[in-house]
């Protein structure tokens, strides 16, 4: 597969949401120096994490399915000749978002409940999250005939 042949990312927009809260919520008690570091920790946690983890952008190119989390820190590679089978699912609500280990194997999600699920030639499985489904799902499968 020559070039690239799918890309999206998902922007975890619930994670921006909470830390904006608990910045707002935490800098109505500034007054003290305790409140100060308190405030300051959590600004330095929370840029550390949005940072990390600002969106899962997936990628196929060139015979692998790619995972990146933020700015590419954490992230993955799965060859698609590994891959026997993929179908679109839907995750359960409390599987939650981020990297998570489910009853199914791992999953990779930002946002959403839709996802795509790989089902490796060795048995085992994981769980891409996508708002694009149907689009990766072809991007896979095209890429999949490909390499036969």
């Amino acid at each position: 597969m020559a070039g690239e042949s799918y890309r999206q990312t998902q922007r975890p927009w619930w994670f921006v949401a909470i830390f904006g809260a608990l910045i707002v919520v935490g800098g109505t008690t500034v007054g003290t120096a305790e409140a100060g570091l308190v405030i300051g920790s959590v600004v330095a946690v929370a840029v550390v994490l949005l940072t990390l983890f600002w969106g899962l952008t997936v990628v196929v190119a060139d015979g692998e399915l790619r995972l990146a989390f933020g700015l590419g820190l954490i992230h993955r590679r799965i060859p698609v000749a590994r891959i026997a089978a993929v179908a679109k699912v839907r995750n359960a609500w409390w599987y939650g978002f981020g990297i998570r280990l489910t009853p199914g194997g791992w999953m990779w999600n930002m946002s959403g409940l839709d996802a795509v699920e790989l089902a490796y030639k060795d048995g085992k499985c994981f769980r891409v999250g996508t708002a694009d489904p149907d689009g990766l799902l072809r991007a896979l499968e095209a890429a999949m005939a490909e390499g036969r």
